[in-house]
């Protein structure tokens, strides 16, 4: 107990007298020892390197697990030394639910076996979520973090040496400036000696910790690259399955749901969405061409625009590009930037289309529009 008294006494002594000495130097009544330029860089890039690390690892840790809650569960587990229990993604939760969803539905009609096709892609893009996540926290996100832990510690812990090293050679100064006997001299010299040798003994033994931080800069661009792999790798498998699930609903529901604008635009040879080089985007751009009126005889004779009626799906809404002017009774003048809705009809000309702006109806040219939707 006395033991423990004391120790706390010799405590509060300690931190009375430092607080003292910071006082005195910051009011430039005490001598301050400064520490070379070389240590004072090294100091200032080792502190930028823990702050920018400290906001990357907080940063990612954000992108690979957004929800708060689940950072804070996983920190606990992590703290406690305890696995990490596996948790389901959204993309895969989401997959279940469509695949239930199909049972209630009836998994022979069109709408349930998409959804049992579509949910089997949403957990395949949540494995791959999976497998991101994981490969990014072992290769990324661990490193940063035994730095700030481990390495950051262990610097930190070697400067508050050197800080109280360095008022101890300050007060070994100061006392030696005060001594009046020589006796008193000799007794701050021998002290001031040995604090210069702690002093420095300290010092490099930081310098060497802190020159270690470009060891760190390699070792995280390494990690960062591999960052970027795991990232590049993830994306290329979601864009590989998203592909694959539109080549097979475009397989599986291509009589159901024809795209006949696709149609007109593969018979044609031309594609309707302009491009953003196209002369449409350009100043002073004129509109193209008019095409040329239907040749086909069959529709010429039979197709007449009052009794054509809107399909029950397939219509679509259209930006004009440029205005029109009808040759016929039978076309759609149009004015640029006003929108219109569209459709085909069998037998027409893949070079028009069918416009509709309020109770007006009439052919439009296909060149004049950008499909919207």
């Amino acid at each position: 107990m006395d033991f423990n008294v004391k120790k706390l006494a010799s405590d509060a002594g300690v931190f009375f007298t430092r607080a003292v000495q910071y006082t005195e130097e910051k009011l430039g009544q005490a001598e301050k020892t400064e520490l070379d330029a070389h240590l004072e860089n090294l100091i200032a890039r080792a502190d930028c390197t823990k702050n920018w690390t400290d906001k990357i690892f907080r940063q990612t840790e954000v992108l690979l697990q957004p929800n708060p809650s689940a950072r804070i569960e996983e920190f606990f587990y992590e703290k406690l030394d305890r696995k990490i229990p596996s948790r389901i993604t959204n993309a895969e939760l989401l997959g279940q639910y469509m695949q239930d969803a199909a049972k209630d539905f009836g998994p022979g009609t069109p709408y349930g076996s998409t959804l049992i096709t579509v949910g089997d892609f949403q957990k395949r893009l949540g494995g791959a979520e999976r497998e991101f996540l994981q490969t990014s926290a072992i290769n990324f996100l661990t490193p940063l973090r035994n730095f700030l832990e481990g390495d950051w510690k262990t610097i930190s812990k070697e400067r508050r040496l050197l800080e109280n090293r360095r008022l101890d050679l300050d007060v070994c100064k100061a006392r030696l400036k005060k001594a009046k006997l020589a006796e008193a001299k000799a007794a701050a010299e021998h002290e001031l000696r040995v604090a210069q040798t702690e002093f420095d003994r300290q010092a490099e033994v930081t310098r060497l910790l802190l020159e270690g931080i470009s060891s760190t800069h390699v070792n995280h661009l390494r990690c960062l690259h591999e960052f970027v792999e795991a990232q590049a790798a993830y994306y290329t498998q979601c864009h590989k399955h998203m592909q694959d699930l539109q080549k097979e609903l475009s397989s599986a529901n291509g009589d159901t749901f024809p795209n006949a604008f696709a149609v007109n635009a593969s018979t044609s040879g031309v594609s309707t969405a302009p491009s953003p080089l196209s002369s449409a985007t350009l100043p002073g751009a004129s509109s193209p061409s008019r095409p040329p009126n239907p040749s086909n005889a069959l529709e010429a004779s039979t197709l007449k625009i009052e009794e054509v009626k809107p399909p029950a799906t397939g219509t679509r809404k259209a930006k004009v590009l440029y205005d029109y002017d009808a040759a016929d009774t039978s076309e759609l003048s149009l004015l640029a930037d006003e929108l219109i809705t569209v459709y085909t009809v069998p037998g027409m000309d893949p070079d028009w289309l069918i416009g509709e702006r309020g109770n007006q109806k009439g052919k439009v040219p296909v060149t004049y529009l950008e499909l919207l939707s």
